[in-house]
């Protein structure tokens, strides 16, 4: 284990940058949107176009990299996305600021892939789901520590921006001094929706919620914050905490999931969050420590659940069907991730701040509700063994499982 992480120390330093940085980009324009009275609908609006990029990279980036080969592009997203970062605040207006968080989705969903490609090529089929897990810890943790950058003095407006744009410029550094090989892949069959349909109806719906929920939970948070009263550095601390929750809840729900039918946990786990949700909004009035405290248990058991999801549509497929299968539902999962943003922000704009959880509530409590109604019209489910869950769960960005699976195709392709 120690040797697998001498090998890669240099990649998951440049991993930790690059998440702090983007950990820091997320909660900064909801931040700055509320500073400049956008609405919260119009919020919803730019955040989503953050998604829609990352919905695009998915297809496309595959193809760069194929054509002139991870270095090249990791350093070319780099430049773009910090370039994009920079010209934000130059323009407050909300179309300008959509097309740069489209720009941004695309590169840092771009920088995401070549990193977990790396981390495939440099690992072993004896270490991998050991560094997997390191690698999300790694990112999580860095993810949260970025929002703690928010404290930073910005008196001119521009300071957090080039803070965010400097530390995914200075990601670039450790990876692209990096020797490795691009990890090989093979045996990769296509799968339809509708084939994953009918293995698993709640993959698929699952997917498209949890897409849906993990967007605007982490886009229009900060924004819900603030509506409550909260607060910069508060902000930053109820933004901080659930990605580091994370880092603790993953393990047992994966553990529970593998040891019982994963579509009980997904369902116990759904109804906990819309349970907490629905809490949250009156709670919410206690006192701030309540609301952060709340905010925070419902990441900790809402953020692992499309783990599970991923986890179950696996236990169905063929091992050769996996990866394409995961690909599937990365597009799909992007579709809902460009709606979430929006349609919280939907709601907030007519509700007020308790608009925010009503919409998580809502999400989970359908999920559940899915989850109990498939376990009674199929009893019973095929069981992965122990241990599947890190290699089945998206390793950070969704985008990687459909990234590995282009690359899969092309390498068939050649071959033949």
């Amino acid at each position: 284990m120690f040797a697998g992480l001498r090998s890669v120390w240099v990649l998951l330093l440049g991993v930790a940058i690059l998440s702090l940085g983007h950990g820091l980009h997320g909660s900064l324009i909801g931040v700055r949107a509320s500073a400049e009275n956008f609405d919260a609908a119009t919020t919803g609006l730019i955040m989503s176009g953050y998604f829609a990029g990352l919905l695009l990279s998915s297809i496309v980036t595959p193809r760069i990299v194929q054509s002139v080969g991870h270095i090249r592009v990791f350093a070319a997203f780099a430049s773009v996305v910090s370039t994009a970062v920079l010209l934000i605040p130059l323009w407050v207006q909300p179309t300008w600021w959509f097309l740069m968080r489209f720009v941004a989705g695309l590169c840092t969903s771009g920088l995401f892939i070549v990193c977990e490609s790396w981390l495939n090529s440099v690992s072993t089929n004896k270490n991998r789901g050991q560094l997997l897990s390191i690698y999300m810890i790694v990112t999580y943790a860095a993810m949260g520590l970025g929002q703690l950058l928010l404290n930073v003095p910005d008196s001119s407006g521009f300071s957090r921006f080039i803070i965010v744009s400097a530390l995914l410029s200075m990601a670039m550094l450790p990876l692209t001094l990096m020797r490795s090989e691009t990890p090989s892949l093979a045996g990769i069959r296509s799968v339809t929706l509708a084939e994953i349909y009918r293995s698993s109806p709640l993959a698929i719906v699952a997917t498209l919620a949890s897409g849906m929920a993990q967007s605007a939970f982490f886009s229009m948070g900060a924004v819900y914050a603030l509506m409550q009263g909260l607060p910069l550095s508060l902000v930053s601390v109820m933004m901080a905490l659930p990605p580091l929750a994370l880092i603790i809840s993953q393990y047992p729900a994966g553990l529970l999931s593998d040891r019982y039918d994963r579509r009980s946990v997904i369902m116990i786990l759904s109804a906990i969050a819309a349970a907490i949700a629905l809490i949250s909004i009156p709670a919410a009035t206690i006192s701030s420590s309540v609301l952060i405290a709340l905010f925070t248990a419902f990441g900790a058991i809402a953020l692992p659940i499309y783990s599970l999801v991923i986890a179950h549509a696996n236990d169905h497929m063929a091992k050769e069907q996996m990866l394409g299968a995961s690909s599937k539902l990365v597009l799909l999962y992007g579709t809902g991730a460009m709606a979430g943003p929006s349609i919280a922000g939907q709601f907030m704009q007519h509700i007020g701040s308790p608009g925010f959880m009503t919409f998580m509530a809502l999400i989970y409590a359908i999920m559940a509700v899915h989850a109990l109604w498939r376990r009674r019209q199929r009893p019973t489910t095929v069981k992965a063994s122990a241990g599947d869950i890190m290699k089945a769960g998206p390793l950070t960005t969704p985008v990687a499982a459909q990234a590995q699976a282009e690359e899969g195709s092309a390498r068939q392709q050649v071959a033949s």
